[in-house]
């Protein structure tokens, strides 16, 4: 049974900062990929960033160079760090893990309950 607890959430002005987790536990062998979507109403979602096992990584450009994404596969934590925020960040952010179940090897992926990231004045 594979969880994916998201934390970080908040309001923050223009400039600020702010750090996401998620948390992944359960039965898991492996985690290929974890990443972040954002979704801001009356817009397509959109992938923010994802790495890989190997710690390859990959940004939308909007937000190369100002946000960061890391992992700690012993915590199966994947963490997206959020600077010089702008208004356009303001979203809703759900981060999925393409997970490898123990029991089987199978693979699936699963997705976090959503933190809203508010960025104003």
């Amino acid at each position: 049974q594979v969880q994916l607890v998201e934390s970080g959430g908040g309001l923050v002005q223009p400039g600020g900062s702010l750090r996401l987790s998620c948390a992944a536990s359960g039965s898991i062998f492996s985690i290929n990929v974890m990443g972040w979507y954002r979704q801001a109403p009356g817009k397509e979602r959109e992938l923010v960033a994802r790495i890989d096992s190997g710690g390859s990584t990959n940004y939308a450009d909007s937000v190369r160079g100002r946000f960061t994404i890391s992992r700690d596969n012993a915590k199966n934590t994947v963490i997206l760090q959020m600077d010089s925020l702008k208004p356009d960040d303001t979203a809703v952010y759900y981060c999925y893990a393409n997970i490898q179940y123990r029991v089987d090897g199978s693979t699936y992926r699963h997705w976090g309950q959503g933190t809203q990231v508010t960025v104003s004045s």
